[in-house]
């Protein structure tokens, strides 16, 4: 609900609508996914909100087409400084925070998914997970060159978001795959402190289970 809001918030008055839309054409195919993938395999809710966090920044990012989003204005109202001239960045930097969501909102999700639904080994189901990101990261930028290209080719750099930079694809794919490493450490920890917590009381269950059974066999003696 609330993503749907914010959807169509970012088309009120659109400042670059045909890219915008360009941006949004994996959107609802994106949509149309999860929705399907959450009928046949029920996603949990951290999962189903990693996802939608994904695509708000994506859905924001596509308003301003990436390479103008106001960040800068927007820190600059609230603290009195602009982020960029904080941190001694050049460039509009939004587009890196995305693809950093994409690695660090995705490989938890698929890591899961291949744990719970598949039962795979928590180091194989990480490994996949980052690996999955990285090739579809590198698909991404194939595919959208490629729709920029095919669809407005006089607009493609500004499509594209490369900002002048001619290693934004490679750097893009980095910081996915960072996000994603940094994802599945994350599910990694959470999961062995569960295990630890809930060892005590495996523990407790199986010396009850073992007494219980010494017990039938000492009446059967």
């Amino acid at each position: 609900m609330l993503f749907g809001v914010l959807f169509a918030a970012t088309w009120w008055q659109p400042i670059w609508p045909a890219e915008q839309a360009l941006h949004h054409s994996l959107t609802v195919v994106a949509v149309a996914v999860l929705l399907w993938a959450d009928r046949r395999w029920p996603l949990p809710l951290s999962s189903f909100v990693l996802i939608l966090v994904f695509l708000a920044l994506h859905t924001i990012a596509a308003r301003w087409i990436y390479s103008y989003v106001p960040y800068d204005d927007w820190t600059r109202a609230l603290f009195g400084r602009g982020l960029n001239d904080l941190l001694g960045w050049r460039r509009n930097n939004f587009d890196r925070l995305v693809h950093f969501a994409y690695g660090l909102c995705l490989a938890p999700v698929l890591m899961r998914l291949l744990i719970d639904r598949r039962g795979w080994r928590r180091g194989w189901a990480a490994l996949a997970a980052v690996d999955v990101v990285i090739s579809t990261g590198a698909v991404y930028e194939l595919f959208e060159w490629g729709i920029a290209m095919t669809l407005a080719p006089g607009l493609a750099e500004a499509y594209n978001g490369q900002q002048g930079d001619p290693w934004d694809a490679q750097k893009d794919m980095a910081i996915a795959a960072v996000g994603a490493i940094l994802g599945v450490l994350v599910v990694l920890v959470v999961l062995s402190v569960r295990f630890v917590r809930a060892a005590p009381a495996l523990s407790a269950v199986s010396a009850g289970v073992d007494s219980n059974a010494a017990r039938r066999s000492g009446s059967r003696i």
